[in-house]
């Protein structure tokens, strides 16, 4: 009995070794696939045909034979796919339609061509477009090329045409660029592309060997120095000699009859090349750049982490004995506040209370999503600020008594959307960056259905006078009452946003700080007008956030409330020439644009405003090395 049962349970045995050993090398050759981009293989023919195509463009630049080239191409298509699958979908980027009014139809109808189907998962419309560096890409280019086409190649154009690519990466890279000190080593690269350009030429002339081979050696003894200098100081020393025999090499090469548009086509080719390599760097650059902008530092990650274990580990503590008459009570001031970031929160509410001289009237609803929502309840259950109450909502949780199919449930902070169109009578570009409500602003007056009135916070803001004076604002039967933003004005935007009939100058507006009459909205049902705004848009291939941008704009036409502009400062997120007199007076500073005040990339000259609202001496701040 013993003898039969042995071996079924000995190949039982090899076989579950086999399984795992099979899943173990499975486990291994997953994350390969993706690092070497060879998962590229099996996406759709969608992808594929856009990945040839660039291919294609790629060899017209003439590098159809050269293998580096290959190699900077597909890194590049690599780098391009990373982006699309990667970037963080929190800055928006709009291109305004009006740009294409100076190409002729040809371009414009190719341009709305290419502009479809870039943004895997979420079509982009011909005329509105996300995320600049890559779904933008052609579209972009088109842009750039239309600009060389108007000949204008000053100084604010190519700025304007990297901005229109990469966004406020641009911004930043230009504030933080690096002096370097190579001019020796750009003399020795020029003398060595030229050296490259001859030596084919004298390598063939009959009797020319030994030059041949000092060139030759010479090249070689030059890329040995450039494999480990990039600035003056890493060359080695007697390294004028080594230029000087190349510089008399040269002349040596000069004196035999040269095929001239050899030379030229080998240069340019060379230059090509190197511009290609610097692009691609570009790319790898702003990617990381956009990587660091849009992800949740792990010091605030962690802070979320342990205020959400704590709060289960507290449960014991009574945190539902709430106020919550002062929720629903319209005598008070009450404030809505969209956020997934504890840290920010506590920042807008502590500088708005610090202020107030009546703080027992204000009421704070802080709306995230159900990820930070038990960090959000502990968070401002174990921390005061004055007598102000605090009330946590979880959107997730929001009972409308139906399913709305148009505006998803879920967390929208505000949307953020970079603008570019050609000025008025100019060659050049102007881009401008824009903050709009997000979809879930726009459930508001349905979540709270008892309330009048309501200010609206974005989380990004910095409060430095008292707010009491706002809500003695009359609006005058408008809706919102917002601080304009005129350097973008509707009339502008007419090609994308429709024939309408915008007044010369009705101008944008702004999120950040605004009063918003609830009465008057419900009476006009501005909820379902955006919604139908929005089902225009996607039956336009829009996806949600890039609808949104013509929905918000068209849904409060001839609605707002124009506000003083000294209540409210934008820019401090991407604008570094912000006038200092400005940031002192105004009442709320806001930090919109990718450079936040809690990123490490944030904009340093702001963040003492910002930082001074910190509650310093909480302990998880320190377990957690808070220190933005």
């Amino acid at each position: 009995m013993v003898s039969s049962y042995s071996f079924p349970a000995k190949r039982g045995w090899r076989g579950l070794a086999i399984a795992v050993l099979g899943l173990v090398i499975l486990s291994l050759l997953v994350p390969l696939i993706f690092l070497l981009g060879l998962h590229n293989n099996f996406h759709s023919a969608d992808v594929n045909e856009d990945r040839s195509s660039n291919h294609v463009d790629n060899q017209n630049h003439g590098f159809r034979n050269h293998d580096p080239k290959h190699q900077n191409v597909s890194k590049s298509a690599h780098v391009d796919d990373i982006l699309h699958r990667l970037t963080p979908p929190l800055s928006k980027d709009v291109i305004e339609n009006s740009v294409k009014e100076a190409f002729n139809n040809t371009v414009r109808d190719a341009a709305a061509h290419v502009s479809k189907d870039q943004n895997e998962g979420h079509p982009v419309l011909p005329k509105l477009l996300e995320k600049s560096q890559l779904d933008t890409k052609n579209e972009g280019n088109v842009i750039i090329e239309a600009t060389q086409h108007m000949q204008s190649v000053s100084v604010d154009d190519t700025k304007m045409s990297c901005e229109l690519e990469f966004g406020s990466y641009c911004l930043w890279c230009h504030e933080h660029k690096e002096e370097m000190k190579d001019s020796m080593v750009k003399q020795m690269k020029d003398r060595l592309f030229v050296a490259r350009a001859f030596l084919p030429i004298i390598t063939k002339l009959p009797g020319q060997q030994k030059l041949a081979r000092e060139m030759k050696q010479t090249i070689q003894e030059f890329e040995k120095i450039f494999s480990d200098a990039t600035t003056d100081a890493d060359l080695p020393p007697h390294v004028d000699k080594k230029l000087q025999n190349m510089e008399e090499i040269i002349e040596r090469a000069k004196e035999f009859p040269l095929d001239c548009n050899y030379v030229y086509r080998k240069l340019k080719q060379i230059l090509n090349l190197t511009e290609d390599e610097a692009h691609f760097h570009m790319k790898q650059s702003a990617f990381l750049y956009q990587l660091a902008v849009q992800t949740m530092p792990k010091s605030l990650h962690c802070l979320s982490m342990r205020l959400t274990v704590e709060y289960f580990r507290s449960h014991s503590l009574d945190m539902e004995l709430l106020p919550i008459e002062k929720f629903v009570n319209p005598e008070l001031h009450h404030y809505v506040l969209l956020s997934n970031n504890v840290l920010s929160s506590s920042v807008v509410i502590n500088s708005t209370v610090m202020h107030s001289s009546e703080s027992q009237n204000l009421v704070f609803h802080v709306i995230t999503d159900g990820q930070n929502y038990y960090a959000m309840k502990f968070w401002f259950f174990m921390n005061s600020y004055k007598e102000a109450t605090i009330h946590v909502l979880n959107i997730e949780d929001v009972n409308l008594g139906y399913h709305d199919k148009v505006i998803p449930l879920h967390l929208s902070l505000s949307e953020e959307y970079r603008v570019s169109f050609r000025i008025p009578s100019s060659s050049q570009m102007n881009t401008e960056y824009i903050s709009l409500f997000g979809h879930t602003h726009f459930l508001l007056p349905e979540i709270f259905q008892k309330l009048n009135k309501v200010v609206i916070l974005d989380d990004d803001i910095v409060v430095q006078r008292d707010l009491s004076p706002l809500w003695n604002v009359q609006l005058e039967g408008k809706v919102n009452g917002a601080v304009q933003f005129c350097d973008v004005r509707l009339s502008q935007l007419k090609g994308y946003l429709g024939e309408n009939s915008y007044s010369q100058s009705s101008c944008s507006w702004m999120s950040g700080l605004n009063i918003v009459d609830l009465v008057k909205w419900r009476e006009l049902n501005l909820t379902d007008t955006y919604r139908r705004l929005l089902q225009v848009q996607n039956k336009r291939d829009a996806s949600l956030r890039v609808g949104s941008f013509p929905a918000n704009l068209l849904t409060f036409q001839d609605l707002v409330h124009p506000l003083d502009n000294s209540w409210a400062l934008s820019g401090l997120g991407h604008n570094y020439g912000v006038d200092a007199h400005a940031v002192e007076e105004a009442a709320v500073l806001h930090y919109n644009g990718n450079m936040k005040p809690w990123l490490e990339l944030g904009i340093r000259k702001y963040k003492a405003r910002w930082k001074k609202y910190l509650k310093r001496a909480d302990q998880f701040m320190g377990e957690c090395n808070v220190n933005p």
